[in-house]
């Protein structure tokens, strides 16, 4: 069972991708209510949730929304339902949910396949400054 403080949603993402990383940055500048918490998808803690939700990572090349009371959100549903948290502007994304998701899939699909030749990889997942290390949890350097 994957247990996470109440009140909090568990982001985990490509910790070696460099779109990943500088999302996950842009996220935690824009989380003022302090809602997310992170975790790599190559984590201990990431591998257990697939693990727990019988996630396919070879299928799910995503990132992926833990929200305790609902299961796991992935793809574009767990982008649009972190924007709702992130304030204005950026929370008018939400208006996309009423678009099909295997229509809003296909873009984010589109983006995950190229992420690595469009914006690089890292060899290591992120490791946070120690001003972020409380929002992050299992790291696996």
């Amino acid at each position: 069972m994957i247990s996470i403080p109440k009140h909090k949603q568990l982001i985990l993402f490509d910790g070696v991708c460099n779109l990943c990383n500088s999302s996950v940055q842009y996220i935690i500048r824009q989380d003022k209510k302090n809602t997310f918490l992170f975790a790599a998808l190559q984590s201990d803690l990431g591998k257990a949730l697939l693990t727990q939700y019988k996630i396919d990572r070879t299928k799910t090349d995503s990132i992926l929304l833990y929200v305790p009371e609902k299961g796991v959100f992935s793809k574009s549903t767990a982008a649009l339902h972190i924007a709702k948290h992130l304030g204005f502007p950026t929370q008018l994304l939400v208006v996309f949910l009423v678009v099909p998701a295997f229509i809003r899939n296909l873009v984010y699909d589109f983006i995950a396949r190229n992420r690595y030749k469009w914006y690089g990889k890292k060899d290591h997942c992120m490791i946070p400054t120690p001003n972020l290390k409380a929002k992050f949890i299992d790291q696996t350097p």
